[in-house]
């Protein structure tokens, strides 16, 4: 993923970077799973997914893209579109296996989506964050990822 910009200096980033390497291992995964016929292990890796892309998700929504949003409205709205298109798909399988044949590929189909939506924000919102925000808006940043894993790890 992206390396150029330096943008990972910035904890935030970094933390944001890490985790979308996690999700594109797991996508990886889900791949091979469907490969193999396994809808049940695609619902498995679909909750771990939901689980990383849960805080990360709620970093970025009430932390980076608020604050992005004046300059990139449309960009923004897009993004958190996306969001809410993936999450559907993993929610899904939530309590787990969806019964719905098309399931399958409907979630390799989120995948795709999640794949793109990743190149979006390593490649336009995080150099531009970079370059837009200042270190207070960090700070707020990093707030609301301190509050999302307190309420993970209770």
């Amino acid at each position: 993923m992206c390396e150029y910009c330096g943008c990972q200096a910035v904890t935030a980033i970094d933390e944001l970077t890490r985790e979308h390497d996690t999700v594109v291992n797991m996508i990886g995964e889900v791949r091979a799973a469907h490969a193999a016929g396994d809808v049940a292990g695609m619902a498995r890796l679909a909750r771990r997914i939901a689980a990383v892309l849960g805080p990360h998700t709620a970093v970025e929504e009430h932390g980076l893209f608020p604050l992005l949003a004046g300059d990139f409205p449309e960009q923004i709205a897009a993004l958190e579109d996306e969001h809410r298109r993936i999450e559907a798909v993993l929610d899904a399988a939530s309590g787990g296996t969806p019964a719905d044949p098309a399931w399958p590929q409907r979630l390799l189909d989120a995948l795709e989506v999640l794949r793109e939506h990743i190149l979006k924000e390593q490649d336009g919102v995080f150099p531009a964050a970079l370059t837009t925000l200042s270190g207070d808006d960090w700070d707020a940043v990093d707030e609301v990822r301190r509050r999302q894993t307190a309420s993970v790890t209770g």
